[in-house]
Parts: structure tokens; C-alpha cells; sequence
């Protein structure tokens, strides 16, 4: 196959980016809002079913990518609790689209997967599937991605507050005993990423800057990293640039 000059030119600058970033900055957490769909395919004359497609073929090209790099945790926001209220024609294909590309993710064999959401606000069939593709992938030697579906943040802390609650009504702890003694980290063990590193880079592309509820407790002290290209147009390139700002960047956790 003849290899065109842009090519070999995009080629040369993939290499020099990768060599920019010092193996010792690379990001352990990245999350990302995988914004630009709907937009990308209303730019192709498309539907918005197409555009969803086409950014799920994405996913397993920027999972390989953050594998080159050494990323060990990966959130991938797939799908919002505001998002449920679309209509729902576009909600019934967008649901199945989420299902194959989870399914495709666990045949591939490379990643361990965990829902990240509402699950008793998802289809019963998409809850179940989202549940049994954990189970299915949890022993896989591999890092680990979240699949934000029905996901939103303040529902997060408010399901981690009833966990609390729940948890510590079971052994009889009363309210004012637990006035006294709650935390943040106390908080956090009842997150959906409970025992996991929180982000330290967050990605959001189409060129929107604004997080939209995402991961609002993890990502205090994350940093950010705005793109213009929608998703389905993301390229590795793109991904390199976002990681190379973070390495440049001196985080200083809220200082």
C-alpha cells in the first residue's frame, strides 16, 4: 500500500509528541467526556444514531492508545442521567449501540470493565449486561475502564450518602455518632470509584469547557484538557497533545 506524504508526516509527528512526554508524567487516571457525536454527524448529513456509531468505533483505539502509554484507569462517560430523557427512539439506539460496544470491549479480552452509573435508572437488559460484563472481565490481567452510563455527579454523592447511611444504620451507628465521625474519605469509599486512584487528567472533546457533572467529587484536583475535534474525529495525535500539557503542567492539588 503506497503511503502518502501526509501520512509519513503525521507518522514523524506522532513519534516526537510520544518522545515529549517523560514516561514518569503519564497520567495513572484518565477520564473522559466523549462529547461531539450528534454535532459530527449532523456535519456528515448523518443521523444521530450514525454519529454515536462512529464514535464507539473510536473507544477501542484510544484504549490501545492509553494502554501505549501506560494508563491504568480509564472512565469512559458514555452516557448521562440527563441524557435518559431524550427522546425515546434516539434513547432505544443509543441504548444498543452502548450494549455491542461494552460486548466488543469484553470479547477483545484486554480490559476489566465496571459500570459506572445508576444501573436501576438503565433498561433492565442494559443493566443486566453491564453487570455481567464486570463479572466476565474481572480477572483479566488488564487496566481497568469505567463505562459511565446513566452516569451524573451529584447523583453519585447522593447514592454515596445513602450507602453511608445504610451502611452505618446496619451496625447501628446513630446519626449524631456519624455527625461526629464522617469525612471525606468516608465519602469516598461509597463512591462508584471507591478504591480507585481519582482522575488525574480529564479530556473533553468538541471544544465545550465545562465538566457537565462529570466525576465532580473525584476530579477536585484533576487537570483539564479541552479539544475541538469531536469525538468521532479524535486522533491519536490529539491524545498525545492532551497528555503532553498534563506533563508540562505543575499540579500543586488546589495550593
Amino acid at each position: 500500500m503506497k503511503v502518502g506524504l501526509k501520512d509519513l508526516v503525521y507518522g514523524v509527528y506522532e513519534r516526537n509528541l510520544a518522545a515529549q512526554v517523560p514516561a514518569d508524567r503519564i497520567p495513572r487516571h484518565v477520564g473522559v467526556i466523549l462529547d461531539g457525536n450528534r454535532r459530527w454527524a449532523s456535519a456528515q448529513g448523518s443521523s444521530s444514531a450514525h454519529g454515536h456509531a462512529a464514535g464507539a468505533a473510536k473507544i477501542v483505539d484510544f484504549l490501545g492508545w492509553c494502554d501505549e502509554l501506560g494508563v491504568e484507569v480509564v472512565t469512559l462517560w458514555l452516557l448521562s442521567t440527563d441524557n435518559l430523557s431524550r427522546p425515546e427512539v434516539e434513547l432505544e439506539k443509543l441504548m444498543t449501540i452502548i450494549e455491542s460496544t461494552v460486548s466488543d470491549l469484553v470479547a477483545k479480552g484486554r480490559w476489566r470493565i465496571h459500570p459506572v452509573g445508576a444501573l436501576d435508572l438503565l433498561p433492565a437488559h442494559t443493566a443486566n449486561l453491564l453487570k455481567e460484563s464486570a463479572e466476565a472481565t474481572a480477572e483479566i490481567d488488564g487496566s481497568l475502564v469505567n463505562v459511565a452510563v446513566g452516569y451524573g455527579g451529584r447523583r453519585e454523592v447522593v447514592d454515596a450518602v445513602r450507602s453511608l447511611l445504610a451502611d452505618h444504620a446496619s451496625q447501628g451507628t446513630s446519626l449524631d455518632e456519624l455527625a461526629q465521625l464522617i469525612d471525606v474519605d468516608h465519602i469516598a469509599e461509597h463512591l462508584y470509584t471507591k478504591g480507585q486512584p481519582d482522575p488525574d487528567l480529564v479530556i473533553r472533546t468538541s471544544g465545550e469547557q465545562r465538566l457537565s457533572g462529570f466525576l465532580l467529587w473525584q476530579s477536585a484536583h484533576s487537570e483539564f484538557y479541552f479539544c475541538e475535534a469531536f469525538w468521532p474525529d479524535f486522533r491519536r495525535i490529539d491524545f498525545l497533545r492532551a497528555v503532553r500539557a498534563y506533563a508540562e503542567r505543575n499540579r500543586r492539588f488546589g495550593a
